[in-house]
C-alpha cells in the first residue's frame, strides 16, 4: 500500500487520504471498517469522493461510514458521533482524513478522561503540529510559493487557506477590455491550480493571532502554523466611491479589474462612436498602476482605427501627480496621450457617481492643497477602484501603519515576527504591486523560510523588481521594467521605453502561458534574484 498507517489501539487504526486502489489491500489486511473524516472535494477534484469508496469497499465486504470533519477545533458532537460509530462499527476499522490528524483527534475524544480536555486535546493549538507553513490566499503569489516550497521540500505539510472557488490570471483582463483577449483564458477552478500536495482550506480568513501561531477564521475554526505566509491580495474598495457599486455594468460605467466587467468594457468601446470618455485613477497603493491609463490606450486605438477618435473627448483623471511613477518611461508615453488627444487632469479623483445622469464627481487639489469639487457628464466612464489591504490583515497585529503585512522589503520576513513572511500585493514592500513583482518574491521567500526553519541566514535579497506591460495600443507594449527608487532593470538588452511588438506578443501569448504552466507549477524561469554578499 502507499498508504501509512498508525495503529492507536487494538481496534482502531488511522491513516491519510486512500485512493480506491488502496482498497482491496485494506480488505486484505483484515480491515473490517472504514471511516472517512475528510470531506469530499477538500483536496480538490482528484480525491475520490466517499460514495465511489464506499461502493467499492462495500464490494469487497468492507463497511463504510463517511464522517466528514471541517479542519480545525472539532465539535463535540462529531466526536460524540465518532464514539458511535467505534462502538457500532466491526473491527478491526480504519479511519483515514488528509493526513490522519482528525482521525487521531477524534480518537483521543473519544477516551474515558478527555471530558476535562476535549478543547486542549482538540483545539486549533494543536493543530501547529499538522501544518508546518500555513499560506494566506489562493492568488498569484499564495498558490505559487507553495509550489515552489513544495519543490524544494516535497514532504511540507502546507495548508492554503482561500474561500474562492476560482483562480483569474487577472493581467490579462486589460486585453479583454480592449477585445484582444478572451476572458474564459483568464479563469480556471481553484482546485486546478492548488498545488497536489498542498490542503486547500476552503474558508476566508478572519484575523492572525502570531503570539499564539494562529489563523482564525470566519467560521470560528482556528488553523495553527510553525510559519505562516501572509499573501490575501489587495480588496477594491468600490464602496468607497459614494453610488459606483449600484451602477456598475451599466449606464457606461465599467471596470478591467473586475472579470464579469472587462467584456463590458470592450462593449462600450465599440459602442461609443462620439461624446465623453473619463478614464480614472485613485490615489495609491493600487494593483497594477499603468492599468488604468492602460485601458484608455487600447480604447484610444479601437477609435482611431474606426475614425471616431476626434469625435470623443477623451480624459485621464488620476488622483496623483505624475502619469506614470518612473519618469524614463513618461516621454514615451506621452507621445500616445498627445497621438489620442487625450486630456490629463492631475490630483483629480473620483469621488461620486450618479449612473442615471452619467455625471462623474470629481475632487481637484490646487498647488496649495485647496479642495474643489467639479462635475462631469460622460458617454463611457472607466473607473479603477480604491484599494486598500483586507480587513482582516489591516486589524491585526501583523499590519503596519498602512494596514498592509510589515516586513523587512528585503528579506520579506517580518520585523516582529520571525515565522511570518509575506508577498504580493498585502506586503508591505513599497514595489509596484504586480504579477511579475510576486514571480521574484516567490523565490525570496521560498529560499529564506527554509532557511529560517533551519536558523540558518537567509540567502536571498528582493530589489523591488516589478514590471508593467503597458498596452499603448493594439499591437505593441512598452515593458517597463524597475526595482526600488525607479532603477530601471530590463530583463532583454533592449531600450526598454521603445514601444513593440515582441512585447505585445509577450504580453498576449507568452506570459499568460509562463503564468500557468510556470509560476503556478513552482517553476522559477528567469525569476531568481540577488543572493546576500
Amino acid at each position: 500500500m502507499n498508504i501509512k498507517i498508525t495503529q492507536l489501539d487494538e481496534k482502531l487504526s488511522v491513516t491519510g487520504q486512500i485512493s480506491l486502489d488502496d482498497l482491496p489491500e485494506i480488505a486484505a489486511s483484515g480491515y473490517k471498517s472504514i471511516i472517512c473524516n475528510r470531506p469530499d472535494l477538500e483536496g480538490g477534484e482528484n480525491q475520490p469522493t466517499s460514495e465511489q469508496l464506499e461502493q467499492e469497499a462495500k464490494a469487497l465486504g468492507v463497511t463504510f461510514a463517511y464522517l466528514p470533519v471541517r479542519m480545525g477545533a472539532i465539535p463535540e458532537e462529531r466526536g460524540e458521533a465518532f464514539r458511535k460509530l467505534m462502538a457500532e462499527l466491526p473491527g478491526p476499522v480504519l479511519a483515514f482524513c488528509g493526513s490522519g490528524k482528525r482521525a487521531t483527534a477524534l480518537h483521543a475524544m473519544t477516551k474515558p478522561d478527555a471530558g476535562e480536555i476535549h478543547h486542549a486535546t482538540v483545539d486549533a493549538c494543536n493543530w501547529s503540529n499538522a501544518f508546518d507553513v500555513v499560506v494566506v490566499g489562493g492568488g498569484s503569489a499564495g498558490i505559487g510559493v507553495t509550489a515552489s516550497l513544495l519543490k524544494r521540500r516535497p514532504a511540507l505539510r502546507i495548508a492554503i487557506i482561500e474561500p474562492s472557488d476560482k483562480h483569474y490570471y487577472q493581467p490579462a483582463w486589460t486585453l479583454v477590455g480592449g477585445g484582444a483577449y478572451d476572458a474564459d483564458k483568464t479563469v480556471r477552478r481553484m482546485s486546478e491550480v492548488i498545488p497536489e500536495n498542498a490542503e486547500w482550506i476552503h474558508a476566508a480568513a478572519a484575523g492572525f493571532d502570531p503570539n499564539n501561531n494562529l489563523v482564525k477564521l470566519e467560521d470560528g475554526r482556528s488553523i495553527g502554523y510553525r510559519q505562516l505566509i501572509v499573501c490575501p491580495g489587495i480588496r477594491l474598495a468600490w464602496e468607497k466611491i459614494a453610488g459606483l457599486e449600484e451602477t456598475l455594468g451599466k449606464n457606461g460605467v465599467t471596470s478591467n479589474y473586475r472579470f464579469d466587467l472587462a467584456p463590458y468594457t470592450w462593449q462600450l468601446v465599440q459602442e461609443c462612436k462620439q461624446g465623453k470618455a473619463l478614464f480614472t485613477q485613485p490615489p495609491m497603493p493600487i494593483k497594477c498602476a499603468g492599468a488604468p491609463q492602460k485601458a484608455m490606450y487600447l480604447s484610444c486605438d479601437q477609435w482611431l482605427k474606426i475614425n471616431c477618435l476626434t469625435d470623443i473627448d477623451v480624459e485621464f483623471h488620476t488622483a496623483g501627480a505624475v502619469l506614470f511613477g518612473v519618469a524614463d518611461f513618461v516621454p514615451a508615453l506621452m507621445q500616445y496621450v498627445e497621438r489620442y488627444n487625450a486630456k490629463l487632469n492631475f490630483n483629480s479623483n473620483l469621488v461620486k457617481v450618479d449612473g442615471n445622469s452619467k455625471t462623474a464627481y470629481f475632487e481637484i487639489k490646487d498647488a496649495d492643497g485647496n479642495v474643489r469639487q467639479e462635475e462631469k457628464q460622460f458617454d463611457m466612464l472607466h473607473v479603477t477602484p480604491p484599494q486598500m489591504a483586507p480587513d482582516f490583515l489591516r486589524n491585526s497585529p501583523l499590519a503596519d501603519e498602512n494596514g498592509f503585512c510589515k516586513v523587512n522589503e528585503k528579506t520579506l520576513q517580518h520585523p516582529d515576527y520571525p515565522n511570518v513572511f509575506a508577498l504580493g500585493d498585502a506586503c508591505s514592500s513599497p514595489n509596484a504591486k504586480t504579477a511579475a513583482a510576486v514571480r521574484k518574491q516567490i523565490v525570496v521567500v521560498a529560499e529564506n523560510l527554509l532557511a529560517d526553519k533551519e536558523d540558518e541566514e537567509m540567502p536571498l535579497i528582493y530589489d523591488g523588481y516589478g514590471a508593467c506591460p503597458l498596452t499603448v495600443e493594439n499591437g505593441k507594449v512598452v515593458l517597463a521594467e524597475f526595482g526600488f527608487g525607479g532603477k530601471l532593470m530590463p530583463t532583454f538588452p533592449l531600450k526598454p521605453s521603445v514601444p513593440r511588438k515582441l512585447y505585445w506578443f509577450f504580453k498576449q501569448t507568452l506570459f499568460p502561458w509562463v503564468y500557468w504552466e510556470g509560476m503556478l507549477k513552482g517553476k522559477e524561469w528567469l525569476a531568481h534574484p540577488h543572493k546576500k554578499h
